[in-house]
């Protein structure tokens, strides 16, 4: 092969002058690297190779560089003063001479790669058989009192358990504890256990609650002919009726129901409905109805052929009740001692009041200003801020469904262009953590936007003399967080075990659904540099957990988690044959897929 020899003194001349930058970038963090713990400071020193290297735009250097057949730097984050000396060298000797610096300074490719391999280790646990990347369920009420189902998760796959703190409290924390460690020990597994700090709720607030009712249908095909009866399950008020086919009464009554019964009642709307008695157990009593029947609480129930007294349905739970919300729409926003409320409109279609509803963090109204886009429940719906008052804001609804879309309590706000300028931690999360200190291995750290973040943990954590002991996950799901990615991770590094997390859904709502797999890879290739391990976060295979079946689209997303070190299920009453099937996925797809970074410039702050 012919060598223009002037054009590899021009690539040479190029690495050169990163080379020099790559040595002033380190020169100046010498004070920071003092500070990093020694089972970092190789990878701390990497990262700040890295994103001295990646201020430079090096898309036709790469060219150039892989049209003489020589590496393009694009796998080379783990390892980056090494390759990129390495590559110099070849470049001197295609030319006949030979630098003065050694070639072999730096982190080769495999102590990069061991280095990744060990602190996923210490993190996630011993590598499961056949499978590189570790799974992590987030752990529903009910594994707290289901000792099978936690067994179950463990069996298939399970290496990490998610409490939320957000979610119940530490009773129960500790029970769904005691399955997890029951059902690891059982299969002859260890699993890390890890909490996620609930951080500041950015949520809507509480709405009025509907009418106490439960609407029950028969079945019908597409013509609206019924062809099958609704089925209204009478259980004893003491039980659970929460179930949307269950109607609450006393113990007492119910058992003295028998088959064929036919009872009778008049529904919310004075309609005649008649019901018969179609299966008896215990403590439960089947009923069959042929008509559409909206049953509240208190409606009495007789019963036409014999004589019995009336039961009386039991306290039903009230009707979440939903704001609709169409383009162009007016939505006050409201503090959080408020209740919010649809809007109200006159018989003729004419509004008499706005829609309302609170946000639960009172700090936001001090730092939103007019103008500002506001996002909903993940950005489904989106609004402009028109104007500010000091106890509420009003909002001009500019993008929203056809027909409305509907907003509920407890759903998701995000500021993507709003400085709010709060701490991850907050007084609940200060308080959890001397329980997460006990108990888990993990803490998940949500709403982290700065190195001074960071640092307030690290403080908290000396408090309950956990630094170093408890592993720390990184949450990055803000803006701001990825714009300082750099700073948080070299703060993390002080300490000895530490983990980012990916969380997708508020990361894609708040830096743009144009840009988050740009995002993704920019967070990949931050944490590759510094040796950190990844979790894949939010979503993954959702729609199988919560009703039964993947899509196509989350199948692929599902063999994209290759690319980390460990992908994060949420709840779902399929939870376990999503675990079935995801394993499957990352042991046969693992063979056929390497992590994969472009080494593109690096990303201005969004």
């Amino acid at each position: 092969m012919n060598i223009n020899k002037e054009k590899v003194k021009e690539l040479i001349a190029q690495i050169e002058i990163i080379l020099d930058a790559i040595r002033l970038e380190e020169a100046n963090a010498e004070a920071l690297l003092a500070q990093i713990n020694p089972e970092y400071f190789k990878s701390a020193r990497n990262l700040i190779h890295y994103n001295a290297f990646r201020k430079f735009d090096l898309r036709t250097t790469q060219k150039e560089l892989q049209n003489i057949g020589l590496t393009r730097l694009a796998k080379a984050e783990g390892h980056l003063l090494s390759s990129v000396l390495k590559t110099r060298f070849i470049l001197y000797r295609l030319i006949g001479d030979i630098p003065t610096e050694n070639s072999k300074a730096g982190l080769s490719i495999k102590n990069g790669k061991r280095l990744l391999n060990k602190h996923t280790k210490e993190l996630f646990g011993t590598r499961p058989k056949g499978r590189r990347v570790r799974i992590m369920v987030t752990q529903p009420t009910q594994a707290a009192y289901d000792y099978p189902m936690v067994h179950e998760m463990v069996q298939h796959g399970m290496n990490c358990a998610r409490i939320n703190c957000a979610h119940d409290n530490p009773e129960i924390w500790e029970k769904i504890i005691l399955n997890v460690q029951k059902a690891a020990k059982a299969n002859g597994k260890k699993v890390k256990i890890a909490m996620d700090l609930a951080g500041p709720k950015i949520r809507t607030g509480n709405i009025t609650p509907g009418p106490q009712i439960r609407k029950f249908t028969p079945v019908r095909d597409k013509s609206g002919n019924t062809i099958g009866p609704a089925l209204i399950v009478l259980v004893p008020e003491v039980k659970d009726a929460t179930k949307p086919n269950t109607l609450p009464v006393g113990l007492e009554w119910l058992q003295k129901l028998a088959l064929g019964d036919k009872l009778t009642l008049s529904d919310t709307r004075d309609k005649l409905r008649k019901l018969k008695v179609v299966h008896v157990e215990d403590q439960q009593v089947h009923l069959h109805c042929y008509k559409t029947s909206y049953i509240g609480t208190g409606t009495i129930i007789g019963c036409m052929n014999r004589e019995l007294e009336n039961g009386t349905v039991g306290e039903l739970p009230s009707i979440e009740q939903a704001i609709l919300l169409r383009t162009n729409d007016m939505l006050t926003i409201t503090k959080s001692h408020t209740i919010g409320n649809p809007a109200i409109y006159d018989e003729d279609g004419n509004l008499i009041e706005r829609a309302t509803i609170p946000c639960q963090l009172s700090e936001v109204f001090d730092r939103v200003k007019k103008g500002e886009t506001i996002l909903f429940d993940d950005g489904k719906i989106e609004g402009h801020i028109e104007a500010i008052f000091p106890d509420y804001f009003e909002v001009r609804i500019t993008r929203a469904m056809e027909k409305g879309s509907k907003l509920k309590a407890e759903k998701g706000i995000n500021f993507p262009n709003t400085d709010l300028g709060i701490s991850g931690l907050t007084a609940k999360d200060k308080v959890d953590l001397e329980f997460v200190a006990k108990y888990a291995d993990v803490v998940n750290f949500s709403f982290v936007n700065s190195k001074d973040d960071v640092e307030e943990l690290l403080s908290e954590l000396e408090k309950w003399d956990a630094v170093n002991k408890l592993s720390i996950i990184l949450k990055i799901e803000t803006r701001l967080a990825f714009d300082n990615l750099v700073e948080i991770l070299l703060a993390a590094l002080k300490v000895k075990y530490i983990g980012v997390m990916i969380a997708r859904g508020d990361l894609a709502v708040e830096t743009g659904w144009d840009s988050i797999s740009k995002v993704q890879e920019e967070i990949l290739a931050l944490c590759g540099a510094a040796h950190v391990p990844v979790v894949w976060a939010t979503q993954v295979l959702e729609s199988f957990a919560k009703e039964g079946l993947p899509s196509r689209a989350e199948i692929t997303d599902a063999t994209a988690s290759l690319k980390a070190e460990c992908v994060m299920l949420n709840k779902g009453p399929y939870i376990n044959d999503v675990l079935q099937l995801l394993n499957k996925i990352l042991s046969l797809m693992e063979q056929f897929h390497e992590k994969n970074v472009s080494m593109l410039p690096r990303m201005e702050k969004l």
